[in-house]
């Protein structure tokens, strides 16, 4: 998930720090280092999302790797009841 996503969160974290769009009405209302922050606060949430989702899927790796191995083992288990 992080390769998706590390190319948007660079632009959208360099974004944060350039901020001219909002003009002067921005630094009037002090909105400017209120987007900043909240900017660099979604940048983090979407960084610990991917290492969320990255140990998800190899959560779920594992889990179906112990599932195949149960499958071969009853298989066995299985033969050796025949045989």
């Amino acid at each position: 998930m992080g390769q998706c996503t590390a190319k948007p969160l660079r632009e959208f974290e360099s974004a944060s720090h350039d901020l001219s769009a909002l003009g002067a009405l921005g630094s009037l209302l002090g909105a400017k280092d209120d987007i900043e922050e909240g900017m660099t606060t979604l940048a983090k949430l979407t960084r610990q999302l991917d290492e969320e989702w990255e140990t998800e899927a190899k959560f779920m790796g594992d889990v179906s790797d112990a599932f195949d191995l149960l499958e071969v083992l009853l298989t066995a288990v299985a033969r050796a009841k025949k045989g």
